[in-house]
């Protein structure tokens, strides 16, 4: 078996795409794995906004920062709903703001996207490895190495196809979610057995001193917004609806229901947990720093078998993470070039039935920003979410002017009053995620969300002339009229030959078939070399004689310098310029060899000369390839 079937799987034909589709409990890892992870920083990148003002004070804020920010979930929960109703062929932002609110918001929306997804991946990557390095302080220097390995172990898994990626999740998606919910459970249950003063396990850090005394509003907007990290990730089920087995809609909102729920129980219980210890985030910068999750859990169970199980399955699942990304990014990298926005690539299936250059684009950007920022999370965060919230905005409001459109007839579900409530969800929807984007972007700008608002509007200039030049090129070679056979004339033949060998005999004997004038061109450029004078009359002339045939023109060029393309090149312009009626064929004989690294051992100037003709030629100048196999 090839190599290549042994990681990604035997290809698969087009009949068998059917085959592919997931159910609910596929679709859980897949799309919900980025919201669900969430849990794991979305809490501690809200408190670390709070620890100058200690622990006492810094923890009793943390519950109503969640609480606001889970209300918030659920108004996007229930206007996604409705969206993967409305658009059971998949509804991101992109097509839903494309469609409702015109080609400039769905480029925003696009935009903002592509950049989220690609934060999604870094930050679930870097989430994973600091959850290993609290657990195993002695990696910490082996960081980014770390994330660049787990980052090309989800490639290669996610190559394999969608199906395959699910069942490969499933467990640790479980395992994640299992020993969260026991942690949270006994949790609660201690604190409610101590009367709400449950005593740790194990010895916690050192008090954090208190620098501020009260919480200003900077401070909270900074950790609401920080802590809005937690919603990323819940529109990836409206993206890949289609992934789904039918009924894909009805299956894609019981998944998106789950994730919700689940997402809610463990952003609220590991806040709440936190505020019961007294557990307050550590200082990433700080050398004995532990993640609040490595912290929660040595306070309820203590550095035991569970602490190890469970911060296993937190690097496990944070890693995997990245995963929704990789799900949802070479879906929408299609959607956007089949409106001809970027490279055409992107609407190629691969052999697993997927789309390959999605996959490669999202593994190249996502290793740049994992370099950039040294693979750690806290570096990350300010970049995060912006992208998100401006996609979760621009989608709401796209469907409410869905549904101001929508004109059922009475007792349809989408007309009258129906059709006013789906309204008002979904503008409550676009209302909350608004204000939220601005309190993001105002809060997090100097910390550096100013690149994310920056990158936005590059990738749109970026798409936009990707646009322009497909729309340039199907104007250049749109041709409604009948196939034209005035004018026909044999082209003049160019064929460059160092030698006479195997390989240029091959050459002439097509050239003959293709035209009566052949010029044979030789570069003299070495004294004492071989020259085709030598060899002309007796393998070349002799025999076309024989036959009667149109004797070819031999040019022999000298290259004072020992330079070879220059001088060809110059020969073919100047042919092309003194025919302007005419094609010029320009044969390059090339030997194949076998095998790759043989053609280390051979000059590539037949390469060079078809780049160069490609380059500085013209409609008139023709390339064609002469081979010859080893």
């Amino acid at each position: 078996m090839a190599i290549q079937d042994v990681l990604f799987g035997k290809p698969l034909a087009t009949s068998e795409e059917r085959g592919e589709h997931i159910g609910i409990a596929a679709g859980i890892p897949i799309f919900g794995l980025d919201a669900l992870t969430s849990a794991a920083y979305g809490p501690e990148a809200a408190m670390t906004l709070l620890i100058p003002l200690g622990a006492a004070l810094g923890t009793s804020y943390i519950v109503p920062i969640i609480s606001a920010i889970l209300i918030l979930l659920v108004i996007v929960f229930f206007s996604y709903r409705q969206t993967i109703a409305a658009y059971p062929s998949g509804g991101g932002s992109y097509t839903v703001a494309s469609e409702n609110l015109g080609e400039g918001a769905g480029l925003v929306a696009a935009a903002a996207l592509m950049i989220d997804y690609i934060l999604t991946a870094a930050v679930g990557i870097s989430a994973g490895v600091t959850a290993l390095t609290s657990a195993v302080p002695a990696l910490a220097p082996h960081t980014l190495l770390l994330c660049l390995l787990i980052l090309a172990i989800l490639a290669t898994v996610n190559m394999r196809g969608v199906k395959d990626t699910g069942a490969a999740f499933i467990l640790p998606t479980f395992l994640f979610i299992g020993t969260l919910l026991i942690l949270i459970g006994v949790g609660v249950f201690k604190t409610f057995a101590a009367h709400g003063h449950p005593v740790p396990m194990a010895a916690m850090p050192g008090e954090i001193p208190q620098t501020v005394k009260t919480l200003g509003w900077i401070m909270l907007l900074k950790a609401f917004s920080s802590g809005c990290a937690a919603m990323t990730g819940v529109e990836a089920v409206s993206n890949g609806v289609m992934a789904f087995g039918e009924p894909r809609a009805k299956k894609a909102q019981i998944t998106l229901t789950i994730i919700v729920m689940i997402l809610i129980v463990l952003l609220y219980g590991t806040a709440w947990l936190a505020r019961s210890y007294g557990i307050m985030a550590m200082e990433p910068e700080d050398p004995h720093y532990q993640s609040l999750l490595s912290l929660l859990v040595t306070a309820v169970f203590g550095r035991g078998w569970f602490y190890y199980t469970t911060m296993g399955s937190v690097l496990l699942a944070l890693a995997l993470s990245a995963n929704t990304a990789f799900a949802d990014f070479p879906r929408l990298t299609r959607a956007i070039a089949l409106h001809d926005y970027l490279p055409h690539v992107f609407i190629l299936r691969g052999r697993r039935l997927l789309f390959s250059h999605g996959i490669y684009a999202l593994t190249g950007f996502t290793a740049l920003i994992l370099i950039i920022f040294d693979g750690v999370t806290d570096k990350l965060i300010p970049l995060y979410a912006i992208g998100a919230f401006l996609a979760f905005t621009l989608s709401q409001a796209g469907m409410v002017m869905h549904w101001h459109k929508e004109k059922g007839e009475p007792g349809h579900p989408h007309s009258g009053a129906g059709r006013l409530w789906h309204m008002f969800v979904n503008g409550v929807g676009a209302l909350a995620t608004g204000i939220t984007t601005l309190v993001v972007l105002a809060s997090k700008f100097m910390a550096g969300a100013w690149v994310t608002a920056l990158l936005i509007p590059t990738l749109i200039l970026l798409m936009h002339l990707v646009k322009r030049h497909y729309t340039r090129v199907a104007g250049e070679m749109s041709d409604r009229s009948p196939l034209n056979l005035n004018g026909l004339e044999q082209p003049i033949v160019v064929i460059p030959m160092a030698r006479w060998d195997r390989i240029t005999e091959k050459a002439l004997r097509f050239g003959i078939l293709l035209s009566q004038e052949i010029k044979v061109v030789h570069i003299h450029s070495e004294e004492g070399e071989e020259t085709i004078d030598e060899v002309w009359e007796e393998m070349i002339m002799g025999p076309i004689r024989e036959k009667g045939m149109a004797a070819p023109e031999l040019v022999t060029i000298q290259s004072t310098y020992r330079m070879i393309i220059g001088p060809l090149m110059d020969y073919i312009l100047d042919v092309e310029k003194k025919h302007p009626g005419r094609k010029v064929a320009v044969l390059l004989p090339e030997m194949v060899v076998r095998h790759w690294w043989e053609n280390l051992l051979h000059n590539q100037r037949v390469q060079l000369l078809k780049l160069f003709l490609l380059v500085r030629g013209n409609q008139r100048i023709v390339v064609v390839n002469i081979p010859w196999y080893l």
